[in-house]
């Protein structure tokens, strides 16, 4: 494989951005079936784009490579040997996929996945990972590469579920009695493969940059494409007519009507690209997660909190990434 790039590893750990240019996709690789459906994904993307995939394998000593290399000739050894294991992964990942050997870039880095991709997929058009595959409440309180990258990153991060492994036991379970071979939430992500696109908005800056995105997005992909506004009486501007009362629901409703419309004509949409809108009185969270059961791709924008606030005070793209049947795009 003719790589672009130069696998970065050194005795020092440095990671260097190297060339990664604005229209690359970044994915991170681990060997594990999360990341698999990751690369996967990013490959279909690129095989339609004609981008150039950058693959990366942020890993530390404890990968199980036997102690630290303690010499230079020791660390050119261990580079090979990493570099060979993330070749295997990408070949097997390639089968089927028509993208030219040398549209892929592989890059191993001494670092933590989510260090080694927040700064070498710095400045690419996306960082595309896997979700990991732990049961729902578990997904919610544990730290995870996807969570962390959706919200610091600056540039958008698609976190791409493995649907099978997501599957909760209890279905799996009820699935294999009723003789079914896949659990409902597989059966549901096969139905909505080819689902339409769907963008977040809010009349945000941030959800207009989601917006534009997503057309970008659903014209590569010659899909339909879906602006939804989840909305809340609490979370409107003061309707007119209504600035010292309580409006009903239907005035609410009329008017995130009126705003995605609004948004929507003011934002510049390829032709070719076909979009309806709609608004839904729902809070935000449980709309998207329930969208994402139909949907072939869901992209939004971050709100901006992360961290703690992100975890405790409920940040809605976390929610979605945590949760949510069908890729996600996060746009900051």
């Amino acid at each position: 494989m003719d790589d672009r790039q130069q696998s970065q590893v050194t005795s020092q750990g440095d990671i260097a951005l190297g060339n990664t240019a604005e229209t690359d996709i970044v994915v991170g690789v681990d060997g594990s079936p999360e990341s698999f459906a990751a690369l996967r994904w990013a490959l279909h993307e690129a095989e339609l784009s004609g981008q150039h995939i950058n693959a990366v394998f942020g890993w530390t000593t404890s990968w199980g490579m036997g102690g630290e290399p303690q010499t230079d000739a020791d660390w050119n050894a261990m580079r090979d040997r990493i570099t060979d294991t993330l070749r295997e992964w990408v070949d097997k990942a390639c089968h089927g996929i028509d993208v030219e050997p040398s549209d892929i870039t592989l890059t191993p880095v001494r670092a933590s996945g989510t260090a080694a991709l927040l700064h070498i997929g710095a400045k690419a058009q996306q960082i595309v990972v896997g979700r990991r595959s732990l049961g729902r409440v578990m997904r919610w309180l544990s730290p995870s590469t996807s969570a962390a990258l959706a919200e610091e990153s600056h540039a958008p991060v698609t976190i791409v579920p493995n649907v099978d492994a997501d599957a909760d036991d209890v279905q799996s379970n009820i699935a294999s009695a009723l003789g079914s071979a896949k659990s409902p939430l597989a059966q549901e992500a096969e139905a909505s493969a080819d689902g339409p696109f769907v963008v977040a908005v809010d009349g945000s800056p941030v959800s207009e940059r989601a917006l534009r995105f997503a057309a970008r997005t659903a014209k590569l992909h010659r899909a339909p494409l879906h602006a939804v506004f989840c909305w809340q009486l609490k979370e409107l501007s003061p309707i007119p007519g209504y600035e010292n009362a309580v409006a009903p629901i239907s005035a609410g409703q009329a008017y995130a009507e009126d705003l995605i419309r609004r948004m929507v004509e003011a934002t510049s949409v390829p032709d070719a690209v076909e979009i309806q809108t709609h608004a839904f009185h729902i809070p935000a969270a449980k709309g998207l997660i329930d969208i994402s059961r139909y949907a072939g791709h869901l992209i939004m924008g971050s709100r901006g909190l992360n961290g703690l606030d992100a975890r405790f005070l409920g940040s809605v793209s976390r929610q979605v990434v945590n949760l949510a049947q069908c890729p996600v795009t996060v746009v900051h």
